[in-house]
C-alpha cells in the first residue's frame, strides 16, 4: 500500500480508526492525511464528537422499557411473594405487575421453575436417603446403644424398693439409738 491515502480513503476508515480497529500502520496513514488535510480533520473531529456522545448515552428506557420503579419494587419483593410472607395488598401489586410487565412475568416464571427445580431434586434425594444403607446401619447402632444404655423398669422398681427399705431401716436405727 502506498504511503498517501485519498479522502475518499480515510473517510471509509475514519469510524475504524476512532474506535482503534486499525492495525498499526494504516493507523499511521490515516493519522499522517488528517494531520494534513483540515477537511478530513474536521470530519474526523465532527465523528469522534458523534461517537463519543452516543457510546456516552445512558437511557435505561431506550435498552429495557419494561425496567421501570414498579418493576424493581417487583425484584425487591419477589422472593417474599414466592415464602407467601406478603400481605395482600403486596401480593395483589406484584401480581399486577407480573400481568402487566413481560419482563416481571418473565422473572417469576424462572423463579417458579427454579423452586420447582429444587424441590424435585429434594424429593429426588430423599427417596434416594430412604435406601442408604449407611443411614440404616447407623441407625441400627444407634438404636442398640440406647437399649444397653436402658435399664429394665422391673430393675429401676427394685433399686427403688431396696432404697426405701434401706433409708427406713437407717431411720428406724437413727431414732433407737438417739
Amino acid at each position: 500500500m502506498q504511503n498517501q491515502l485519498t479522502c475518499e480513503q480515510v473517510e471509509a476508515l475514519l469510524n475504524f480508526y476512532i474506535e482503534n480497529k486499525l492495525s498499526e500502520k494504516l493507523s499511521e496513514y490515516v493519522r499522517k492525511h488528517i494531520e494534513k488535510c483540515p477537511s478530513c480533520m474536521d470530519k474526523y473531529i465532527k465523528m469522534r464528537n458523534m461517537l463519543n456522545k452516543i457510546i456516552n448515552i445512558e437511557c435505561p428506557e431506550i435498552e429495557n422499557p419494561y425496567i421501570t420503579k414498579q418493576y424493581e419494587d417487583f425484584k425487591s419483593n419477589l422472593s417474599a411473594y414466592i415464602d407467601n410472607e406478603l400481605d395482600d395488598l403486596e401480593n395483589i401489586k406484584i401480581k399486577k405487575i407480573s400481568i402487566s410487565n413481560p419482563l416481571a412475568r418473565q422473572d417469576l416464571e424462572k423463579i417458579y421453575t427454579f423452586k420447582k427445580l429444587l424441590h424435585n431434586s429434594y424429593e429426588k434425594t430423599k427417596s434416594e436417603f430412604k435406601n442408604d444403607l449407611s443411614k440404616n446401619i447407623i441407625h441400627q447402632l444407634q438404636q442398640e446403644n440406647y437399649e444397653q444404655d436402658r435399664i429394665d423398669p422391673f430393675t429401676k422398681l427394685v433399686i427403688t424398693f431396696f432404697a426405701m427399705l434401706t433409708c427406713i431401716v437407717a431411720g428406724i436405727i437413727g431414732i433407737l439409738y438417739f
